[in-house]
């Protein structure tokens, strides 16, 4: 991915933003379980930062999806994850599909505003018995006229609490599952939509998650995204820009996190010497600088290939396996070299090591990276009785 003055000013931009605007309240918002996400997308609207790679007309910026990674990127400066991840919910999980699929009519009643930072969007995937296993949903969307009445309920949604509106997975047909899912708007103050309370989370606290339901929802089939039935194909396509934002969120803050490791291992002794003076731990904080680098590589290049139309289903998903595995080694390490300081709250390093187990699990586990690797990489074995 070349980077131009634009890529570099626009990052700078961002990081100056999250400096001024985020991280002076990150302790606030952390211990209150919320952020004020009407207030803070408002002011990023304004700033065009909701809109980077969605369409001029609805009030996007235009540019390409590698100015998105940029984005992404410079999210990692932020002093926690959960503000960040609401942001990406935003920008990456729950308006791909709506800017590619939907109406006309129906992109300036919500991307528009979503873009303006006056409408806070979710993405309502997962549910109690299905979270990775995107196939077992059971959110029906019956049609009745020119209406969908939506029925079902969805669990670890990300702004449910102060959304205005929900993109939404529903079956509405039976048959084959990647064939009888659509993607549905759905106004969250709608008759018939209850939000649950907002959930106790090991990490990403500034970030509200609750659980959705709908019961008997009556919602206007101009509401849906794109064609009926291709929901399926929709949300996978979602996720390719979802894992790579994921792949891109925590680099910086992984970098930050070893290079605070090395300040203060220089800094505190022991036996005669600075915890630095190891050689184990020069060498394992720089053996994780490279892993870092190369997460960058792999993200910069599903990128490249995303521009120019290419599938990159294998490396997004890379990307995605091994940012939540290398954020967690990255965090775990930098902690040990801190001791004692490592486990208490006051201490980033810990917020970290708290936030960023959640990698590989949201946004599709480990587990199912790998069986799409292994499908694509031909290493799954024919069923047997096949030859």
């Amino acid at each position: 991915m070349e980077f131009t003055t634009e890529h570099i000013e626009l990052g700078r931009s961002i990081e100056r933003f999250i400096a001024s605007e985020i991280n002076p309240h990150v302790d606030e918002w952390e211990q209150a379980g919320i952020f004020p996400a009407h207030e803070l997308y408002k002011k990023m609207g304004d700033l065009g930062f909701l809109g980077i790679h969605k369409p001029v007309e609805y009030g996007g910026m235009g540019l390409d999806y590698s100015y998105a990674i940029v984005m992404a990127e410079a999210l990692g400066t932020a002093d926690c994850m959960g503000v960040p991840l609401s942001i990406g919910c935003q920008t990456d999980m729950a308006t791909p599909a709506l800017a590619r699929y939907g109406s006309d009519a129906l992109k300036r009643e919500y991307l528009a505003p979503s873009i303006a930072g006056d409408l806070v969007g979710a993405i309502g995937v997962s549910e109690p018995g299905a979270g990775s296993d995107v196939n077992a949903i059971t959110t029906t969307a019956r049609s009745d006229g020119d209406d969908y009445v939506i029925n079902g309920q969805k669990m670890w949604i990300t702004n449910a609490t102060q959304a205005d509106w929900v993109c939404l997975l529903c079956n509405t047909a039976d048959g084959p599952s990647y064939r009888d899912k659509s993607l549905i708007v759905v106004p969250l103050d709608t008759p018939g939509v209850t939000r649950g309370e907002r959930l106790d989370k090991l990490g990403m606290r500034a970030s509200d998650t609750a659980p959705l339901y709908f019961e008997d929802v009556r919602i206007p089939k101009s509401n849906l995204i794109g064609e009926e039935n291709k929901g399926f194909v929709y949300q996978m396509q979602q996720f390719q820009e979802e894992r790579m934002w994921a792949g891109a969120a925590t680099l910086k803050l992984m970098e930050r996190s070893i290079s605070d490791a090395v300040e203060y291992t220089g800094q505190r002794s022991a036996f005669g010497a600075t915890i630095l003076d190891n050689q184990y731990v020069q060498f394992r904080l720089a053996e994780l600088q490279t892993e870092v680098e190369l997460l960058r590589s792999i993200v910069y290049r599903a990128c490249d290939l995303y521009i120019s139309g290419e599938e990159v289903t294998t490396l997004a998903s890379m990307a995605k396996l091994k940012v939540g595995r290398l954020q967690r080694e990255v965090a775990d390490a930098c902690l040990q070299f801190y001791g004692g300081m490592g486990f208490l709250n006051e201490t980033p390093i810990s917020r970290f090591y708290r936030d960023g187990r959640l990698a590989s699990i949201g946004g599709g586990a480990d587990e199912i990276m790998l069986k799409i690797l292994t499908k694509n990489l031909g290493m799954t074995p024919p069923p047997k009785g096949r030859g």
